[in-house]
């Protein structure tokens, strides 16, 4: 019962909203609710750190990986609810069902980080996957077309990510005859070099998290959905799924071995087209929400360059990564959710005057853009120095200069933002007055971004702790 306790208490949260949304409850009595039991939620995952054992057969397993992973997904809900007060982009007969979809979502990440055996991976991803195919339309009818085109592309993309992946497993179980991946890491690095079908399985099998994480070529849902999804919605497709999908693309690219030959050349080469097309692609965008599509395939390959490596170094710098991603993400998504009331879009045209109207959401988007560009001493500048620290160490040059030239691509659209919100405005704009619990999330991100990034020893210690688990 202890080692189930975070997803029990995620369970118990979707079983609230789910009978509340039988009544009609209040959007601040709905985000009350929603504060207490995602709460509720870290506090059972922190508490269940260090607990070890398995379940289910030996196909769900708890170790300090997986509840590491839970302790940054639950974490992760309760900004995204605190974040969404209001619910400004949401239909109000649709808020109950809102949080019961999202909380759904979550915990099938959550269930992801722990499953250990092919068949429960693949029902944790649909859980998360369809969850998201249904909120992803619930946005207010003054922008009717692009969610119903966002929630179709997503749907269709999702689709087939998942017919490739259970593809790419059949490849696999055929030729190994187990879908546990205890036996699968004891049977993959003698067969990769004999039997090249099994690398074709392999990359199959990624797909389905590639397509999680936004990496070329499972990438070309993500700017319709970023923009026509709301911007509540959008903060959460953004981070979490992509936190689910770097803990099973650790536990998957391990069974490939640390020299795994042409498999890491196939996965560094996409890590390379993804940081590439995403940086270029979101140098001549003008909507924020899409601009940070494209630049979440770019941090995608970045990812990649860590966990291509299959060494302890470049996991824990992914989780560290990841980690940070999340927090910066969220602080820019923190920013377009209070600078647009009725949660509309926003572009750089709106931008402008920003640090008249509100000092702190413009030093908030300025801490998260320089974070995204690699800017020291934000999180995003140390865990790109993880990252390419632990690829030179496997004598990854090329990739590495590759990642620093498109690392500089990526400075000048994110500094476009940060321009804008600085930049002068000829006619006065209304102050955009912000509430004290607004100010604290606020002043919450600036401090993570910066504290992590200066001293990220603390968070390396348990990211170490948890990548010992999985080897």
């Amino acid at each position: 019962m202890i080692l189930f306790l975070p997803e029990l208490a995620l369970i118990v949260m979707i079983l609230v909203f789910f009978s509340v949304s039988l009544a009609k409850p209040s959007q601040n009595q709905l985000q009350g609710m929603g504060l207490f039991l995602s709460a509720l939620a870290v506090a059972a995952s922190v508490y269940t750190y260090g607990q070890e054992g398995t379940l289910f057969f030996d196909a769900y397993r708890v170790d300090a990986f997986s509840q590491l992973f839970k302790i940054i997904i639950t974490l992760g809900l309760f900004i995204v609810i605190y974040l969404g007060e209001g619910l400004s982009g949401i239909g109000n007969t649709l808020k109950p069902e809102y949080y019961f979809f999202l909380t759904l979502s979550a915990f099938g990440l959550a269930c992801m980080s722990s499953a250990v055996e092919l068949i429960t991976i693949i029902l944790c991803l649909e859980i998360a996957s369809f969850a998201l195919f249904i909120i992803i339309p619930f946005r207010k009818h003054g922008a009717y077309r692009k969610p119903m085109e966002a929630g179709i592309k997503y749907v269709l993309f999702g689709a087939a990510a998942s017919g490739i992946t259970l593809y790419g497993i059949s490849y696999i179980f055929g030729m190994t005859h187990t879908t546990y991946l205890a036996d699968l890491v004891t049977i993959i690095p003698g067969m990769i070099f004999k039997k090249p079908l099994i690398m074709i399985g392999l990359v199959m099998l990624l797909c389905g998290f590639f397509y999680k994480l936004a990496l070329f070529p499972m990438h070309f849902w993500a700017p319709d959905v970023y923009e026509g999804a709301a911007n509540e919605t959008s903060a959460f497709v953004a981070t979490l799924p992509k936190v689910g999908a770097v803990a099973l693309l650790i536990r998957l690219i391990f069974l490939a071995g640390v020299d795994s030959g042409q498999f890491a050349w196939v996965l560094a080469i996409l890590a390379v087209l993804s940081m590439t097309f995403g940086n270029l692609s979101a140098l001549v965008q003008d909507d924020i929400k899409r601009l940070l599509a494209y630049s979440s395939i770019a941090h995608a390959g970045y990812i990649m360059v860590g966990l291509v490596c299959a060494t302890e170094l470049g996991f824990v710098s992914g989780i560290y990564y990841i980690a940070g991603y999340l927090v910066m993400n969220l602080a820019c998504f923190f920013v377009i959710y209070n600078l647009a009331p009725n949660g509309e879009n926003i572009s750089f045209d709106d931008l402008k005057g920003l640090y008249k109207r509100s000092p702190l959401l413009a030093f908030t988007l300025a801490v998260g853009a320089f974070g995204m560009a690699g800017i020291p001493p934000t999180i995003g500048f140390t865990g790109k120095l993880f990252l390419f620290t632990a690829a030179i160490k496997k004598d990854m040059y090329a990739l590495v200069i590759l990642a620093v030239i498109n690392t500089g691509v990526a400075v000048f659209y994110y500094l476009k933002m940060v321009r804008a919100s600085y930049s002068s405005v000829q006619s006065p704009m209304p102050k955009i007055r912000l509430k004290f619990s607004t100010t604290l999330l606020g002043i919450f991100f600036i401090v993570v971004i910066l504290y992590l990034g200066t001293f990220p020893q603390g968070f390396i210690d348990f990211a170490q702790e948890a990548v010992a688990a999985v080897i």
